[in-house]
């Protein structure tokens, strides 16, 4: 069984900073309306949450040069 390890720390009001073993990453937003989170991979996420069992997700990933 793989150990993980995962962090979160509210620094702000409406604002997390996500720490795990290979990356960090800075989320906004989010209670009602939509969320932002932007990785220290370059990784960039936009989601939603909708009523119900119902959300949006959408992931967009840093082109390498």
């Amino acid at each position: 069984m793989p150990l993980t390890f995962r962090k979160s720390f509210r620094i702000l009001p409406g604002v997390r900073l996500n720490i795990n073993r290979h990356s960090w990453s800075l989320t906004t937003g989010g209670r009602h309306g939509p969320r932002h989170t932007r990785s220290s991979t370059g990784r960039r996420t936009t989601s939603v949450d909708l009523p119900g069992p119902f959300g949006w997700r959408r992931t967009r990933t840093a082109r390498e040069r």
